[in-house]
């Protein structure tokens, strides 16, 4: 591609401590497209996202936003333009309502007429959650949760959606409905970088993948290459 990628790793390398967590990870996500993350636990998929969002900082290598290296900024810089996370099992705040917890996730914005705007719109993708506005958070089911925390997230009007294990807790009735979403979502034009044990249905939505193993990019190519290649197949999708 000749486009600027949106994020970017160039040969990024993380440590907590003595512990190599990233080993030269090179990576792009693209405006417009999915990509997802697939990897055993204790591989770096959540590290990687952490240095995505300025939560981690690496000890070498470089993390670009929009081509402008963003090794020394902080996560709310990268929110104000453009990244923004739906984080593992939600992370709504359970006391307060869902239209409180909607609102948080424009803290950073001051134009009240787009903040009520974009709130339209997302009760017109989720309706449900119109439906529970002066709902506790924390009374909701797992299901109408993730709703809200894709919710919050897109009310900082991001241009890439980082998502952590958006199927995690779950029903398994509900993971179908929730990659549905997803695809909806990255269908009106919007980048995501989705992080995802359940490899053949992240892969079945998303245009690239990664996979890392032990801090290590092993296997990089399209969902579709990714999706019929043997080694991924036994090795995360247990077919042998």
């Amino acid at each position: 591609m000749t486009e600027t990628a949106l994020l970017e790793f160039r040969s990024v390398n993380t440590h907590y401590g003595a512990v190599h967590i990233l080993k030269d990870v090179d990576l792009a996500i693209y405006p417009g497209e999915m990509v997802c993350l697939l990897g055993g636990n204790a591989s770096g998929k959540s590290t990687t996202l952490k240095t995505l969002l300025g939560m981690v900082t690496p000890t070498s290598g470089e993390v670009l936003l929009d081509g402008e290296v963003v090794n020394d900024k902080p996560t709310s810089y990268r929110v104000i333009n453009g990244v923004t996370m739906v984080p593992e099992n939600r992370r709504l705040f359970k006391r307060l309502t869902v239209k409180e917890n909607l609102e948080l996730g424009a803290y950073l914005r001051d134009d009240r007429e787009g903040i009520d705007e974009d709130l339209e719109n997302i009760y017109e993708l989720f309706p449900r959650v119109k439906e529970r506005l002066s709902q506790k958070a924390g009374t909701l089911s797992g299901g109408e949760q993730q709703m809200v925390a894709i919710g919050r997230a897109l009310m900082s009007r991001p241009r890439v959606l980082l998502m952590d294990e958006p199927s995690m807790g779950l029903a398994p009735a509900l993971v179908q409905q929730n990659f549905e979403l997803i695809q909806q979502i990255h269908e009106e034009g919007m980048a995501i970088f989705m992080v995802e044990q359940n490899a053949n249905m992240a892969l079945s939505i998303a245009d690239r993948g990664w996979v890392l193993q032990t801090g290590r990019v092993v296997l990089d190519d399209t969902a579709e290459a990714l999706l019929a290649n043997p080694e991924l197949r036994s090795s995360y999708l247990g077919e042998s």
